[in-house]
């Protein structure tokens, strides 16, 4: 239960400073030293000459390597601290920066400030830093939609999935996570250089965040205004979406907001015809943004209280 208790350090840590932009500008960031070697091994490894199935087999290969290094580091440190206190809160500061519960709600409720003041060039501004459709095709629908689902999508990924690993396996867990999250954020995408390279960053992806996406869709019903819509939303639409995961939070969030969500969208000048997501009812409106933002301030909040209880009752 030590690992509990040090995942509730880190989420308590984060909330409080977040990743200071003054740290950040002298060591840069965990993610980001992550992002260096997993852009280096690309480079070598995932050459355009080789045939699809060598492609395929090095990013295996480099995935693995990532991974396995991530994990390896997170179980040296960790075997160099005492058992006790001393452990949880020192694995609490390590998970710290791991832990993105500041960031997405500084970076989401970034959106929902001018779009209720009415400003939809700088709303449009702030949703295109956390979301990869173009921004000059969105009207007021739309970036409330795509800060919602951006939402909805990165507590998953972004807090419960860490969190979870991190609980159970402790730095170990959580590094490892958080190298399986990058490594499919960077190549696990369908694009002509990645399609075969990145086949293993995404399917370790999808099985990483299985469990975690279904837990915060189930924390979005409990907490959402509107329970039992949610939780119809969610059985229903969740397997509509196009991610195996992210469906389940951002289908459990519109049905609680009684919003559509998903649906048509546009990346780098071409449309792509997704579902909706609670097809039929309104679109969202900049209050619901604050909406969503209560729902998962409260979602985080019951995380960190079940593992306090876990680990100190």
């Amino acid at each position: 239960m030590n690992f509990a208790g040090a995942m509730v350090v880190a989420m308590a840590v984060d909330a409080l400073l977040g990743w200071p932009a003054w740290l950040f500008a002298r060591i840069g960031h965990p993610v980001t030293w992550l992002g260096g070697l997993i852009a280096a091994i690309d480079t070598a490894w995932n050459r355009a000459s080789d045939p699809p199935a060598l492609r395929r087999a090095a990013g295996v290969a480099g995935a693995l390597a990532v991974i396995a290094l991530s994990a390896a580091l997170g179980w040296a440190l960790q075997s160099l601290f005492p058992s006790g206190w001393i452990q949880i809160v020192l694995i609490g500061i390590l998970a710290w920066p791991l832990v993105a519960l500041r960031s997405l709600q500084d970076h989401v409720a970034a959106v929902a400030t001018p779009l209720l003041a009415g400003d939809v060039a700088a709303a449009r501004e702030a949703v295109s830093r956390i979301v990869g459709r173009d921004p000059a095709s969105l009207d007021q629908a739309g970036i409330a939609r795509a800060a919602i689902e951006s939402l909805a999508e990165n507590a998953s990924d972004g807090i419960v999935a860490p969190v979870f690993w991190g609980a159970l396996f402790g730095l170990p867990g959580i590094l490892g996570y958080k190298a399986i999250n990058t490594l499919d954020s960077m190549i696990g995408h369908r694009s002509e250089r990645h399609k075969a390279f990145g086949w293993a960053a995404a399917r370790i992806d999808d099985v990483a965040n299985f469990i975690p996406a279904r837990l915060t869709g189930f924390l979005f019903v409990l907490l959402a205004p509107q329970r039992s819509e949610a939780l119809a939303c969610m059985t229903r639409d969740a397997r509509r979406h196009r991610s195996p995961n992210a469906g389940w939070p951002e289908a459990a969030m519109a049905g609680g907001l009684g919003v559509r969500l998903s649906g048509p969208r546009i990346y780098h000048g071409s449309a792509t015809d997704e579902p909706w997501l609670n097809e039929g009812a309104r679109d969202p409106r900049a209050a619901d943004i604050a909406e969503a933002l209560t729902v998962h301030r409260r979602a985080m909040l019951l995380v960190a209280g079940v593992l306090a209880i876990l680990a100190f009752a």
